[in-house]
């Protein structure tokens, strides 16, 4: 089952807004029935344009599912991101699924141990320098998985590179998106 953390910038969150987020929102618990509790983080932001964007995240133990709409009205930017997740984690089981039949894996549960990434605290803004300075650390459980999955997950959250473990070397790798919109593997020797 999912919870939820709604937050809001520049817009105050209402009792009415928290209640139509958890409405729409909770419409994905039937694809975590049997699901440890996970948290949905859900960022409400308006800006002075009068649009409002949404973004939800929820961490999961085998991939983290993230989704953001921008639109004027509040309530169809919440309409539109839960339809985008409900596509992506369709997407994410049907390849997972077949994926499995093709590996002799009778069923493939998203949902495993809760484990998953964890954000280090942000430090406060430094005076700017000509040093490199690192502004975010994240530390992350690397998951077996080929790279097609990882490719996969990399669109799912919307980054350029994925960090993994390969389920047949037993070694990191990483996948990445290359300047032509193709995709560039990057495997360690160890």
């Amino acid at each position: 089952m999912l919870s939820f953390n709604v937050r809001g910038e520049n817009i105050e969150v209402t009792e009415a807004i928290r209640a139509y987020v958890e409405k729409r929102l909770s419409k994905l618990n039937k694809y975590f029935e049997d699901a440890p509790d996970s948290i949905a983080h859900v960022n409400l932001k308006l800006y002075s344009n009068k649009n409002a964007k949404v973004e939800v995240t929820i961490p999961l133990p085998y991939l983290v599912l993230r989704a953001e709409e921008t639109s004027p009205d509040l309530y169809a930017s919440i309409d539109l991101v839960t339809d985008k997740l409900e596509r992506q984690i369709r997407k994410y089981k049907t390849k997972i699924n077949r994926k499995s039949r093709e590996k002799g894996i009778k069923n493939f549960d998203l949902t495993g141990p809760s484990e998953g990434v964890q954000d280090a605290p942000i430090p406060e803004p430094a005076e700017p320098s000509d040093n490199f300075t690192i502004v975010r650390t994240k530390q992350v459980s690397l998951k077996p998985m080929d790279p097609e999955e990882a490719v996969l997950q990399m669109d799912m959250l919307g980054h350029n590179f994925f960090i993994f473990e390969d389920a047949e070397t037993n070694g990191t790798s990483i996948v990445y998106r290359r300047r032509d919109g193709r995709y560039g593997l990057i495997e360690t020797d160890e």
